[in-house]
């Protein structure tokens, strides 16, 4: 057998949070095990928010694999996207890695983004926050439908004159964060919305108070234009939820705007 080497210096300790929800089909389960291989210091931990398939067999499958590498957190029924990634985060940060975060569980951002991610983190202390953005460039591989992008800049332009920050992919399911005392505020309460509730995230992240020699909230995200990635078939996002996702977003907006900061 092949020997693989061994990087378990070459990375921080980490916990992914990985949202499942009848994804027996779309777990891209050989690229997690050839990455866990690469980078023991990164953890995933499987939130299966009630699946009525073979996802929780299959959850378990990997756990008894590689217990050191695989976790997974049961909810008893399915409570959305944003509950199963706030129940995620809450665990995560309490097992007190040095950086947390969330990632989808389809890996449409591969797993090559995470050590990217972590070294952008790494050469900045200053830096709490950082986000996946799908941004067309040449030399990238953005694999998108033309209707969703379009759609996906519209809301993305709302959210960003919302929050007051310019961001440019609020949408992308692939954040990192370093674990700080003032980091658990932000996953305390439930969010608002099943569909846009990194807005709400970002939102809750600007308004959490900061230290005299620390910049402004704002000036500690910062987003990482991803080398790669592919809108996978199979989508939970229908017609209705995209309704649904663009009047929470304009029901937010009025909230954030109503709120001092």
């Amino acid at each position: 057998m092949e020997s693989v080497p061994d990087h378990s210096t070459d990375l921080p300790k980490c916990i992914l949070v990985v949202p499942c929800y009848n994804e027996e089909k779309r777990l891209p389960t050989g690229s997690l095990e050839i990455f866990r291989h690469q980078h023991p210091n990164v953890k995933f931990l499987f939130v299966n928010d009630g699946s009525h398939d073979g996802t929780q067999s299959l959850l378990e499958s990997l756990k008894n694999t590689a217990p050191e590498s695989f976790d997974v957190v049961m909810l008893d029924r399915n409570r959305g996207k944003a509950e199963a990634i706030r129940c995620g985060m809450r665990e995560a940060i309490a097992r007190k890695p040095v950086y947390v975060g969330f990632w989808d569980a389809d890996l449409s951002t591969p797993l090559d983004e995470v050590p990217r991610f972590l070294q952008r983190m790494q050469q900045d202390s200053n830096i709490e926050m950082v986000i996946g953005s799908r941004v067309q460039l040449l030399g990238r591989e953005i694999s998108r439908r033309l209707t969703r992008h379009y759609l996906g800049r519209i809301f993305a332009t709302l959210a960003s004159l919302s929050l007051g920050l310019p961001v440019y992919d609020t949408q992308c399911g692939a954040k990192l964060f370093r674990v700080t005392p003032a980091l658990s505020e932000v996953f305390d309460k439930p969010f608002a919305s099943r569909w846009v509730f990194d807005v709400e995230l970002l939102d809750r992240f600007l308004r959490l108070p900061i230290a005299a020699d620390q910049p402004p909230r704002g000036q500690q995200i910062v987003e990482v234009p991803l080398q790669k990635w592919t809108d996978v078939a199979g989508s939970k996002l229908g017609t209705l939820d995209c309704l649904q996702a663009a009047f929470d977003l304009l029901r937010l907006a009025f909230r954030i705007r109503a709120r001092p900061r």
